[in-house]
């Protein structure tokens, strides 16, 4: 069970506040995706993602070589309505982050999701 300490240390760096609410408003990304949007190295990106993942707040799964993460479908409730008010104030907080995103170049193709 995911809990507030959780939620809010985890939240607390800004590289996984800025990752989780651009997964949060742009849905599924890969760590490449993160890494132009953050201007940050994998090893970084990875570190942060993989704690993100360990409380559960984030779910990851493999396409080819991509790692694509996207948020816990089963987050309690106020943790995605925290998420998601937090994610429309802060549009402008994201804007840098979202630009680069939109800027890149040779973006991985998703397979369409299975049944």
């Amino acid at each position: 069970m995911i809990t507030p300490p959780d939620v809010f240390k985890s939240l607390s760096d800004e590289t996984r506040a800025r990752a989780t609410l651009l997964i949060a408003s742009l849905g599924e990304l890969c760590v490449c995706e993160l890494m132009c949007a953050l201007n940050d190295s994998q090893p970084k990106i990875s570190r942060h993602l993989a704690q993100l993942r360990s409380i559960g707040m984030l779910l990851d799964r493999r396409q080819g070589q991509w790692v694509y993460y996207r948020l816990n479908p089963e987050l309690p409730t106020w943790v995605s309505e925290m998420l998601e008010v937090t994610t429309q104030a802060n549009a402008e907080w994201l804007q840098i982050n979202v630009s680069r995103l939109q800027s890149m170049e040779d973006r991985p193709v998703r397979a369409a999701a299975c049944c």
